[in-house]
Order: structure tokens, then sequence, then C-alpha cells
């Protein structure tokens, strides 16, 4: 038993192919709660087309942001007095 928790435990707490922990991902807008402000930790992808797209509307790392609603795939967010729509690869990016 005790051998078996051990494997567990490693299992889930192995590093992505990025190298960085999995608990680091799971910070990102996707898991946000609606109605409820985060401050913007920052922006994490490769695409820098995406990390200009967040920049104009305002999603940079010490911003609050909040989840309006989630309809589908697609996140209705409220940031510097502005309400978007981003899709959910958008907000995985964004990291609260």
């Amino acid at each position: 038993m005790e051998m078996e928790m051990a494997f567990v435990h490693k299992l889930f707490s192995r590093k992505t192919t990025a190298g960085k922990e999995q608990a680091f991902q799971e910070n990102n807008l996707t898991f946000a709660k609606r109605n409820e402000s985060y401050r913007i930790l920052g922006v994490h992808t490769k695409d820098q087309g995406m990390k200009d797209f967040l920049f104009t509307l305002g999603c940079y790392e010490g911003e609050e942001i909040t989840v309006i609603s989630i309809l589908s795939d697609n996140y209705i967010i409220h940031v510097k007095g502005a309400r978007y729509s981003i899709d959910k690869e958008l907000a995985r990016a964004i990291l609260i």
C-alpha cells in the first residue's frame, strides 16, 4: 500500500515537458471562479501574437481581472473597465 501511494505521489508531482511543475499551469484563468477578482501574474505562451493581443486588452502582470461568465469555451472577462470575450486558449495563457 505504501509503495502504491509513493507511485501515485510521484505520478502526479512530475514535471511537464516545459520543465515546470503542473501546479503552475493550473493557476490560469480557466480555473477562476466567476465574479471573483484576481491579479494577473503573467502571460504564459510561446505565441508572440497571442501575448501582444492580450497586452492590447490590458492583460498584463499586475492588472486585476474578473471572469464574468463562461459560455461553452468562451470566457467573458472584465479588465481595465471593459468586457471582452476570449476563447479557452487565451484564458489558459493568463496566469492568476
